[in-house]
């Protein structure tokens, strides 16, 4: 249990470093190491259908749309689904491509009651590497942590 305190220490200063209105922000190996360490830790991937069926996912991760493909208008449904699927006790890791569209979740499951709500950094396929290419240079499939083709 020691090695989750640290990741969530970390997470927390993070936060604090950051102004983070919510409880913290990991890399995709201790959103990992979570996910496996604590029964409650939920992954919730917050990128398109488009994204999950042709880029991948997290296997086990709870799919609730932030944006919806084509027009990636705001799904008005987010908090509604959220709330029906996932605890408020629940550690949440609100993970999307790269970790901005997780931020806003992130930020609004805060706001909503979510004492344990986590932003994973980096994302699912990671930043852009010199060639303009994902999935090199960091985020969860680079850290060649479990996923799956869509």
């Amino acid at each position: 249990m020691t090695a989750v305190n640290d990741i969530l220490l970390r997470a927390r200063e993070r936060a604090a470093q950051l102004g983070l209105p919510y409880s913290g922000a990991v890399t995709p190996a201790e959103a990992h190491a979570l996910t496996q360490a604590l029964p409650n830790a939920r992954i919730v991937d917050v990128r398109t259908a488009a994204e999950w069926q042709f880029v991948g996912v997290v296997p086990g991760a709870e799919l609730i749309e932030w944006k919806r493909f084509p027009d990636m208008a705001l799904n008005p449904d987010f908090l509604g689904q959220l709330q029906t699927r996932i605890d408020r006790q629940s550690v949440v890791l609100f993970l999307c491509r790269s970790g901005a569209r997780s931020h806003d979740a992130a930020i609004l499951a805060a706001s909503h009651g979510y004492a344990e709500a986590y932003n994973i950094l980096e994302g699912f396929e990671g930043d852009k590497d010199g060639a303009q290419h994902r999935n090199t240079v960091n985020g969860w499939k680079a850290a060649d942590l479990p996923w799956v083709q869509g």
